[in-house]
């Protein structure tokens, strides 16, 4: 009878899930598999419909054929994803602790100030920065430049003049989120935590690396997981000012989803391009697990 019950309470429990359950599969699970079907395939824009089963082949031109141009791709994400979150936490750390000195007047005003970027639409600043400032004839830059003398610069035709562009761009998009972040930390702490640091005469680098960092870091964790997953992400800003199309600046600066995305809709290779994006996807996916694992030994230990 017992065991009835609870066969019974499954069921309704299933059938109340059901609805759910489909529509989750309809919506994510379908596009993933029916993505790895077309990544075993040859899918282009001249057999659209009589396509053939290559198997792993896509695979291995990603992997382990260098000119296919993902391996390069992967190297300037990662460091991309470096780079960039070293500056945030290092700069947002720094202008969180400049906003939080003592009797800081208009403190306020100055971080609302710094929010604008985080408010305004990322399309909207990402192509004010690529002609306002950094545009060959008309950008403030080479304006600038021209009015001291000196040479104009095409700022985005070099790769790597345009990938420090680029850099730039994001952290003045990204850097409000990760100072808000510090800010909300550095207020939680107990200002006596500093007394006998200050009786000892610690000046602000040695109390920032033995007692500040150490004690904001289990509060910043999560954004900064948050930014890096947002950061190997990144597709908008080097898109939007180097690859879009009708508008390249000639620098050929490639982060893993701007190539997937050049490999479906500019070359229209589709199962190369699947198979590139459910490399990303499986990365994303061992990457959540690592964080998770060592979360999870962080805690325990």
């Amino acid at each position: 009878m017992h065991r009835s019950k609870n066969l019974k309470n499954a069921l309704m429990a299933w059938t109340s899930l059901s609805p759910a359950l489909i529509f989750i599969g309809l919506i994510i699970l379908f596009p993933i598999g029916y993505t790895f079907y077309i990544s075993l395939t040859n899918m282009n824009i001249f057999n659209w419909f009589d396509f053939r089963v290559v198997g792993l082949g896509n695979y291995r031109r990603a992997l382990f054929v260098f000119d296919s141009g993902f391996l390069r791709a992967l190297w300037i994400t990662v460091i991309w994803t470096i780079l960039n979150m070293v500056l945030q936490l290092v700069i947002a750390f720094v202008m969180a602790s400049l906003l939080n000195v003592q009797k800081l007047k208009y403190a306020r005003v100055y971080k609302t100030i710094l929010m604008f970027p985080w408010a305004m639409p990322g399309y909207v600043s990402i192509l004010l920065w690529r002609h306002g400032i950094f545009n060959a004839q008309f950008g403030l830059l080479n304006q600038w430049l021209y009015q001291l003398g000196m040479e104009p610069r095409r700022w985005l035709a070099d790769d790597l003049t345009a990938f420090v562009v680029c850099m730039i761009v994001n952290l003045w998009l990204a850097l409000p989120f990760m100072m808000m972040i510090m800010d909300g930390a550095l207020k939680s702490l107990d200002k006596s935590y500093y007394e006998s640091a200050l009786i000892d005469g610690a000046g602000w680098f040695t109390r920032s690396v033995r007692l500040t960092i150490p004690a904001i870091r289990p509060i910043i964790a999560p954004a900064v997981i948050i930014t890096l997953f947002t950061t190997f992400k990144q597709f908008d800003v080097i898109y939007l000012m180097t690859q879009q199309v009708g508008a390249q600046t000639g620098a050929n600066i490639h982060t893993v989803l701007t190539y997937a995305y050049e490999s479906a809709f500019v070359t229209r290779n589709y199962g190369y391009s699947s198979a590139v994006s459910i490399i990303i996807f499986a990365m994303l996916i061992a990457f959540s697990l690592l964080v998770t694992v060592l979360r999870k030994r962080g805690q325990s230990a």
